[in-house]
C-alpha cells in the first residue's frame, strides 16, 4: 500500500510502516474557479499523479472526495476507484433540506414537497455548476464529460465514515456504505488535568477556523463560576490576544483526544466531523457552535440523533453556552444517547470495515477482468 499525500503526513504514514509519496498540493476548499490559476492545478496534480499510478500498478485507488486529482488519475490510468467520504454523505435525497445548511427533514407531506421544488431548481443550479467545473478539469486530461452530478464520488464503492445514527433515513444507492467513522491520532504527551472530581469539560475548536479564539474564550467565561473542570485547546491557533483562563481551567495549544475524550463528560467543538465522531465515540455528548461548512449539518445531525445540541454562531455568548452546557449535563438522556454510539462504535471498527469492503470490491472487479467474453 502506498499513501499519496502532503509532506507535512510523511512522518505518520511512514510511521505506520507504509509506503509514502508526496502529493502536489494544490487549493481544495473553497473549491476555486476552475479557469484562475488555481483551479487548473488538480488537473495538473492528477498528470503528477500518473507515473506513480503506472509504476506502482495498483488494483485498486482509495481517494477522499476533497481529493479530485486522484480519482482523475486513477480513471486516466483506467483503475478502479473508491471514494472515502469521511463525514455525513453529502447527496440530497429528494424531499430533504440542502446539505450544510442544518435543518431537519420535513415532517409533513407539504414540507417535502417544497423541498422537492427547491431540489429541483435551486439546488440543481449548483449541481449543474460544480458538473461543467468537473468537466473543466476532465477536459484537460482527455477524459469525456459526464452528464451525471457528484461525478467525484465513485460508482462502485463510497465509503461514508460516520455513525448511522447520524444519517437521515432514506434510499441508499448502489455502492455507498457507511462504514462508521475511521479515526487517527499521532501520537501526543498526556497533559495534567484540572484537580478535582466535577465533570470535565472539553473545548476542542476546529483548527482551521475561528482564528480570534472566540469559541474557547466565550467557554472559558462562561463555564468559570460552574461547578465542572475545564480543558481548552488553541488548536494551535495563535492567539491575537492573551486568553483569561479561570481557575477550574486550563488551557494548552494542543492535547491527545485519546486521553481527553474518555474523561469528558462533556465535548464543546465547532462541530468539525473527526472531533464531533470522537467525542461520540467515547460516550460524551457535543455541544456544537458550527462556523461554517458542513459544521452546521453535523450539529444538526447530533441534535437530531438526540447526542447533544446546537447553538447557532450568532448565539455562541456566555449565557447561552453555559444555559446548553448545564442542559447537557444535568439531563442524562444526552450522554445515554451518546454512549449507545459508541457501544455502536465499539462493535463496528470504521477502518476495518472500509478495508475489508475496498478488498472485496477489488477481488470483484479482477474476476470479472478475468472472465473471458463470449463473441460480440
Amino acid at each position: 500500500m502506498v499513501i499519496e499525500t502532503w509532506e507535512e503526513r510523511r512522518a505518520a504514514v511512514e510511521g505506520e510502516g507504509l509506503g509514502f509519496a508526496a502529493a502536489e498540493e494544490y487549493r481544495m476548499f473553497p473549491p476555486p474557479d476552475p479557469d484562475s490559476e488555481d483551479g487548473q492545478h488538480a488537473a495538473e496534480a492528477a498528470k503528477a499523479l500518473l507515473p506513480l499510478l503506472d509504476d506502482f500498478k495498483p488494483h485498486i485507488v482509495v481517494s477522499d472526495i476533497l481529493t479530485l486529482a486522484p480519482t482523475l488519475a486513477a480513471e486516466r490510468a483506467g483503475i478502479p476507484l473508491a471514494t472515502l467520504i469521511p463525514h455525513i454523505y453529502p447527496v440530497v435525497e429528494p424531499g430533504y433540506p440542502f446539505f450544510a445548511i442544518g435543518l431537519r427533514p420535513p415532517r409533513t407531506g407539504l414540507g417535502r414537497k417544497l423541498w422537492r421544488y427547491g431540489h429541483d431548481r435551486a439546488l440543481r443550479v449548483g449541481l449543474e455548476q460544480g458538473r461543467r467545473d468537473l468537466n473543466i478539469q476532465r477536459r484537460r486530461l482527455d477524459l469525456p464529460p459526464i452528464d451525471r452530478f457528484h461525478g467525484g464520488i465513485s460508482r462502485d464503492l463510497a465509503l461514508v465514515a460516520t455513525y448511522p445514527q447520524l444519517e437521515y433515513p432514506r434510499r441508499w444507492p448502489p455502492g455507498v456504505e457507511i462504514t462508521g467513522p475511521m479515526t487517527f491520532e499521532v501520537p501526543h504527551p498526556e497533559i495534567e488535568l484540572p484537580p478535582g472530581d466535577d465533570p470535565l469539560v472539553l473545548v476542542a475548536p476546529s483548527t482551521a477556523h475561528d482564528c480570534e479564539n472566540h469559541l474557547v474564550r466565550t467557554a472559558l467565561g462562561a463555564l468559570a463560576d460552574e461547578p465542572v473542570r475545564v480543558v481548552a485547546t488553541t488548536n494551535r491557533v495563535a492567539p491575537q490576544n492573551p486568553i483569561e483562563v479561570p481557575g477550574n481551567a486550563k488551557l494548552v495549544e494542543w492535547l491527545s483526544y485519546s486521553q481527553l475524550m474518555p474523561a469528558a463528560s462533556l465535548v464543546i467543538s465547532h462541530g468539525g466531523h473527526g472531533t464531533v465522531a470522537r467525542a461520540l465515540g467515547a460516550g460524551a455528548p457535543v455541544l456544537i457552535c458550527p462556523i461554517i461548512g458542513d459544521m452546521s449539518e453535523t450539529a444538526m445531525r447530533v441534535a437530531w440523533a438526540g447526542a447533544g445540541l446546537s447553538l447557532p454562531w450568532r448565539l455562541c455568548r456566555p449565557m447561552p453556552l453555559k444555559w446548553a452546557a448545564r442542559r447537557l449535563l444535568q439531563e442524562p438522556s444526552f450522554a445515554a444517547k451518546a454512549q449507545e454510539i459508541a457501544v455502536w462504535g465499539q462493535a463496528n471498527d470504521g477502518a476495518v470495515r472500509g478495508a475489508e469492503l475496498v478488498e472485496r470490491l477489488a477481488r470483484e472487479l479482477r474476476r470479472r477482468a478475468a472472465i473471458p467474453r463470449g463473441p460480440s
